[in-house]
């Protein structure tokens, strides 16, 4: 009992590794832009061409270790991620550091994907819900922390950013190697092609299940990601906080992220699908509404724009174990291939967001409340319209596979 909880967390670790490349650097824009003779928007830039590659790649992560294993494709993910971290710390100019955050963008969804996929091939029904609430608490919880690491790196330099992401992936990398058992047999292994991948796609999202589920995961996880995308703007601009305050939003973030994995543990088993999500969305409707009305109060107050937003993450974490395992669920002979199209669809929805989405409505809190609550609509109409939440076995919670 007690390797399998260390396992889980080593799992947990390796999902929280694309999230930490993303939000520690945050806090470092101003003075990056100071060093490297750079603009506003080129440095934006950086974090468009990590997600964009990073959404990419996913959908080759989890085919790759379908074909070749679990543990070979985390090992080299992150051999290439720790070479790409260690390229952007010496970066001198803005140009390079676009390509190793490129770099960064291709391997850091390796271990997100194949972690994901591993959590099912080890666990099963209510014990699976439990192990991907710790996964997505601590996927939750790394954006949250990351600008507050950031934050107080930046007090040394901003290339002690770059270091610590180099540092922690190679601690993750040796922790899977001598934790994580081999779940992909050569015996179950497929054969790595560009037409056995397309095939595979094409089977996991003509799955109308599988669709909706990845859809709402997206959706509800961009409601919150928006406000981490946005954080130099919506922190330092609106509300007045400087960079080593970044802790004034992600501290209570954490907190909701900590308290809905909690419940959800504690829900697995004992309340049924539909209930559980009613209640998640419930609740999540209730925080963006109130999110929107305290963004339109005329006067600006840190601690009443940041609560609605930490205390969303309650429901959301509550929500995203069920919605991530039944996805799973949809293709058990090609789990990696579907872990990969559920992030893929993740990070695609927030490649949208850094890019198109957050520069079109950070300029007032009420644009980013608005855009909070319109992709929640979007998740929402997602998950009423699966078997998951409409049929009359839901409540009996996740079958054992």
């Amino acid at each position: 009992m007690r390797h399998s909880i260390f396992l889980v967390y080593v799992l947990a670790g390796l999902t929280a590794l694309a999230p930490f490349a993303i939000d520690t650097y945050l806090p470092a824009f101003p003075m990056m832009e100071r060093d490297l003779g750079a603009s506003t928007v080129e440095i934006q830039h950086s974090l468009t061409l990590y997600l964009l590659p990073y959404a990419l790649m996913t959908l080759f992560h989890g085919a790759i270790s379908d074909a070749i294993g679990r543990l070979t494709t985390i090992r080299w993910g992150l051999v290439i991620f720790i070479f790409a971290s260690i390229g952007g710390m010496l970066a001198p100019n803005v140009e390079t550091l676009w390509a190793m955050r490129i770099l960064q963008g291709l391997s850091a969804g390796a271990g997100n994907v194949v972690a994901r996929a591993m959590v099912r091939d080890l666990f099963q029904g209510v014990e699976a819900q439990r192990a991907m609430a710790t996964v997505q608490m601590l996927f939750g919880i790394a954006p949250a922390v990351a600008p507050i690491i950031g934050g107080w790196l930046l007090g040394i330099h901003w290339q002690a950013i770059f270091a610590f992401l180099a540092l922690y992936a190679l601690l993750i990398a040796l922790a899977a190697a001598r934790y994580l058992p081999e779940t992909m047999p050569k015996e179950r292994r497929v054969s790595l092609s560009v037409a056995n991948v397309c095939r595979n796609y094409q089977v996991v999202f003509s799955h109308r299940e599988f669709s909706l589920l990845v859809l709402a995961i997206g959706a509800n996880f961009s409601a919150f990601f928006l406000y981490v995308l946005a954080s130099p703007v919506f922190l330092i601009q609106h509300l007045g906080l400087s960079s080593q305050q970044f802790a004034w939003m992600f501290i209570p973030t954490v907190c909701g992220t900590v308290l809905g994995s909690w419940l959800a543990k504690r829900a697995a088993g004992k309340y049924g699908a539909q209930h559980i999500l009613r209640f998640a969305y419930g609740w999540m409707s209730t925080m963006a509404v109130l999110n929107l009305a305290v963004s339109l109060l005329p006067f600006i107050h840190a601690a009443l724009n940041i609560l609605p937003v930490a205390l969303f993450n309650i429901g959301l974490a509550l929500a995203m174990p069920l919605l991530s395992i039944s996805a799973l669920d949809c293709h058990p002979r090609i789990r990696g291939t579907a872990a990969s199209g559920q992030v893929f669809m993740q990070m695609l929805l927030s490649t949208l967001s850094a890019g198109l989405v957050a520069p079109l409505v950070w300029h007032h809190p009420a644009g980013l409340a608005l855009a909070m609550l319109g992709y929640l609509l979007l998740g929402w109409l997602a998950t009423r319209r699966t078997r998951l939440f409409t049929s009359a076995h839901a409540d009996e919670g996740l079958p054992e596979q």
